[in-house]
């Protein structure tokens, strides 16, 4: 797993850091759950990089966003940025399944998901983030 240079905040810590403090905030079934999915989506590819963003928010990238984690009172959720564009074979999204873009996975408290389920979308969701980059331009190119 990569650190964003750009996650540390004024104190020094690291995104990985302020993710491991939210989830010892959580010390329920939540703290646990999004302790799972996190370990998950960091086994999916080892270049995935963790950051924090939108006032503590963990996010997971790889060429682009991948997902956002937040823990709720009744759930966790965990929203891919471009998951209407992804293929979800074990049908794992089961929130926001009518819009456009985003799709996210609700777990509530006993909810299991399947691991390697998820690392299949995760690596789907990286597989969109590279399609969707422009690719360098060449020297030849330039002109």
């Amino acid at each position: 797993m990569k650190i964003s240079m750009s996650s540390k905040d004024e104190g020094g810590a690291s995104a990985s850091e302020r993710i491991d403090a939210r989830i010892r905030e959580l010390d329920d079934w939540r703290g646990k759950t999004l302790a799972s999915l996190r370990k998950t989506i960091l086994d999916a590819d080892p270049e995935i990089i963790e950051e924090w963003k939108w006032m503590g928010s963990p996010v997971w990238s790889r060429d682009g966003m991948i997902a956002v984690g937040n823990a709720h009172k009744d759930k966790v959720k965990l929203t891919f940025s471009h998951g209407a564009s992804l293929p979800d074979p074990d049908r794992l999204f089961n929130n926001g399944l009518n819009g456009k873009v985003w799709r996210a996975i609700d777990v509530s408290e006993g909810g299991v998901i399947d691991a390697d389920a998820l690392k299949a979308l995760v690596r789907a969701a990286i597989a969109y983030n590279r399609a969707k980059k422009k690719p360098a331009r060449s020297a030849k190119a330039k002109g």
